[in-house]
């Protein structure tokens, strides 16, 4: 693996670019021309968080996946299969496949891993990269860990062998199912904590986190995952970055949203709850976070109403299933 190239040139993909380049791969960073963080790194190298080396490679031609070894794709979780549709006429074989994305395909319900595998040849190693941190606190040299998750276990032990650093401690997933769908899940949860910070109910955001890990390890166990994945580092190992830090997109669109702010940033969540919501109804989970923060967004209800209701429904065990 001495080449990679990274699909999507917003934070986390450029960070992505900067890190790889930081532990020795020869990296390339795709954009669109049409896009302005492209055109911004093309200009300055820089989008005011990384700096890429001059070593790394810009480019707008998809044609030249061919050359690399490794392909990270870090676009909006929507369009996600836009890009692997771009990517089929070039008959990519024998390439790792990184999705470095948090969402789960509304249209079709599926998580991202598996859109993927309905264009992947079997030549090809699939992987997801998830977890907490943020790209700016990353680049000041502050620590965390990360997860690689994948169906094949050569494929997580080599990435983890060549992409770990001090940096970034990268553990070895064991449930790729309850680690996408925990990972998307908790930037609901961000959007809900988002929505108190702005209704001056922060107090609330403990009993948010400790219910909002019970919700997802019901939809995880539904679904035939592991419902221990729920308290890993994909989901409650991430609520620091999603529910408290300032720089969590999620967490600040909730709270825009309440205030009446605009707020133009990508906050994942937002799509996520449009999933989440279908795909409860199927597996007939009970979600209500999911379904407060759905019924706030989509379906114009009280933000404040809505919350409160939540939080004082009908008695139960605290570990119902």
């Amino acid at each position: 693996m001495k080449k990679a190239m990274i699909i999507g040139c917003g934070r986390w993909g450029s960070f992505i670019c900067w890190y790889m380049n930081k532990v020795g791969l020869k990296t390339t960073l795709y954009g669109r021309e049409t896009s302005s963080k492209f055109q911004e790194f093309k200009e300055k190298r820089t989008n005011g968080t990384v700096i890429l080396d001059e070593k790394v490679e810009l480019t707008s031609d998809l044609s030249k996946t061919k050359e690399q070894d490794i392909i990270v794709v870090s676009v909006n979780s929507q369009g996600f299969r836009r890009v692997l549709e771009e990517l089929a006429p070039y008959g990519l074989q024998h390439k790792i496949f990184i999705l470095n994305m948090k969402g789960i395909e509304i249209s079709t319900g599926k998580r991202l891993s598996q859109v993927a595998e309905e264009f992947l040849e079997p030549s090809n190693e699939l992987a997801v990269w998830l977890g907490p941190g943020h790209p700016l606190e990353f680049v000041n040299g502050i620590p965390n860990c990360m997860v690689i998750d994948s169906k094949d276990e050569k494929t997580k032990e080599k990435l983890i062998e060549r992409l770990s650093s001090p940096l970034i401690r990268f553990y070895y997933g064991e449930d790729l199912i309850g680690n996408e769908i925990g990972a998307a899940y908790k930037n609901v949860i961000g959007i809900a904590a988002g929505m108190l910070d702005g209704m001056k109910l922060s107090s609330l955001k403990g009993a948010l986190m400790s219910r909002g890990c019970r919700e997802v390890a019901r939809l995880i166990y539904a679904l035939g995952g592991n419902e221990l994945s729920a308290y890993g580092l994909c989901h409650l190992g991430d609520y620091e970055a999603t529910v408290f830090s300032k720089l969590s997109n999620n967490r600040r669109f909730g709270e825009s949203f309440i205030k009446k702010e605009a707020f133009d940033k990508l906050a994942e969540g937002y799509y996520t709850t449009k999933a989440l919501r279908k795909m409860g109804k199927e597996k007939k989970v009970d979600l209500p976070i999911n379904e407060a923060v759905y019924q706030i967004l989509y379906e114009k209800e009280d933000p404040k109403r809505m919350l409160t209701e939540l939080f004082s429904r009908s008695l139960k065990g605290e570990f119902y299933l």
